[in-house]
């Protein structure tokens, strides 16, 4: 993944975050930390500070989409943490973990949450709340075969995106498992297949990225 964007021109750094058996807010922190050093050498790094995507698949895209949302929580400040420095200018959301109601995967659930987590972290964790004029715009793409994070997760963050009428693109695939990642040969493990009209969200996401980030207007 990084390296297709990379051969599009676009730096691309990977973080390695805490997961189980840590816990929210761990990874949150993780990742705020990594945008920070980011913006603390964009000048030497060539990166502009304020053109700058977070991008996460399934759980993955829940921590994204959470960097989206919480970038100004008060817990988050903590030392090597700026709040608003750590805010992504923009959100690359592949069949994301979004909720953790209805609709969640409970093993994502249960890894950040704990197995009992209580109504308030349930509904802190539940992205589709959190959205708010302040949320960067996002593209997001999922199948609606997808058996482990039901496609509902990402209509949600979608709906509640319009409601707060941020930019976003949306692509819902009929066919494929979870996890395609590119969804052809490069990335197929063995198991999941080759799905060419799936595989296109890669174009469509780096041009929706081209184009959003080339206007005037600082998201």
């Amino acid at each position: 993944m990084a390296m297709r964007f990379t051969a599009k021109g676009y730096h691309a750094f990977i973080l390695y975050y805490s997961v189980a058996p840590n816990r929210h807010p761990q990874p949150l922190l993780d990742v705020s930390r990594a945008m920070c050093i980011i913006r603390e050498n964009a000048d030497e790094w060539n990166v502009d500070r304020n053109k700058i995507a977070v991008c996460g698949f399934s759980a993955g895209g829940h921590l994204a989409a959470s960097l989206g949302v919480h970038y100004d929580k008060p817990y988050l400040k903590r030392e090597g943490i700026v709040l608003g420095e750590n805010r992504p200018n923009a959100l690359i959301l592949g069949y994301p973990v979004i909720t953790m109601k209805e609709f969640a995967h409970k093993g994502s659930r249960d890894n950040l949450l704990g197995e009992n987590p209580d109504d308030a972290l349930i509904n802190e964790m539940s992205l589709e709340n959190h959205v708010s004029e302040k949320t960067p715009p996002a593209f997001i793409w999922h199948t609606v075969e997808d058996r482990s994070v039901p496609v509902e997760n990402s209509l949600l963050f979608a709906m509640a995106l319009h409601k707060n009428k941020i930019p976003f693109e949306l692509h819902i695939y009929p066919y494929g498992p979870h996890g395609l990642s590119l969804a052809n040969k490069e990335t197929d493990n063995g198991n999941m297949g080759e799905y060419p009209h799936v595989s296109g969200w890669i174009d469509l996401c780096i041009e929706w990225l081209d184009g959003i980030f080339s206007q005037n207007e600082k998201f």
